[in-house]
């Protein structure tokens, strides 16, 4: 039987004091999409609020795989994604979040989130996510009481991408939130490919990180 994967999408299209346009950003759910969609896995799309996901970067379509998603089956299956709530989120082996700035708007505080990720993890499950995707871990508590992310080893868009894209968009620095919910942060130069895998959650830190979160997932999925 075929591994399932549920990407879990932001549902914001604004942000910031500037209303700054924004959304999922294309290669982000792409590039993992891709390398999910090769090795056979069922591929499941939520939003929090069921409403169409928005996407950020178009002008990026001229990659074959965000060309693929765009005229394949990907934006199809994302444009029908399910309404979080109404899912039955225990039968999925993995739990991907992809990033853009969107998830910094209604995903730090997401009760249902926290949750559908924190029992993604306890039962053994695959939780992984890239860019500003990892604010989904963000305010997640295990059983114990302790942070999600205390102790792990954690990528995501860091301090130095952010003062020079969006610093005066973002509510928070993501970067900064992370570590002090105590992750073990892992910093490349800004914009280059550095994806991490800790035990059974994998993160990555901007776009050109998106392709190598989803082959560890895949990778973690087929051992």
């Amino acid at each position: 039987m075929s591994k399932k994967v549920l990407i879990i999408a932001s549902n914001a299209n604004a942000i910031g004091p500037n209303n700054r346009r924004t959304g999922v950003f294309l290669p982000e759910v792409a590039h993992p999409y891709a390398e999910f969609d090769k090795a056979g896995f069922h591929i499941d799309f939520a939003s929090l609020t069921g409403d169409t996901p928005y996407l950020d970067a178009l002008g990026l379509a001229g990659d074959p795989d965000n060309l693929k998603f765009l005229t394949g089956d990907g934006w199809d299956l994302m444009q029908k994604a399910a309404r979080l709530e109404d899912m039955d989120t225990s039968v999925y082996d993995a739990v991907f979040v992809p990033g853009g700035l969107a998830p910094m708007v209604d995903m730090p505080e997401n009760e249902l989130l926290k949750k559908v990720i924190v029992d993604a993890y306890e039962r053994g499950a695959v939780i992984s996510a890239v860019c500003h995707g990892p604010v989904a871990f963000l305010n997640a508590k295990l059983s114990d009481g302790s942070y999600l992310v205390a102790g792990k080893n954690i990528s995501s868009f860091t301090t130095k991408e952010e003062d020079n894209y969006a610093r005066a968009d973002v509510p928070f620095d993501l970067q900064a939130a992370l570590v002090a919910q105590g992750a073990i942060f892992h910093e490349a130069e800004p914009w280059q490919d550095q994806s991490i895998q800790d035990g059974r959650i994998v993160t990555g830190q901007n776009p050109a990180s998106a392709k190598s979160v989803g082959e560890k997932v895949v990778a973690l999925l087929t051992e």
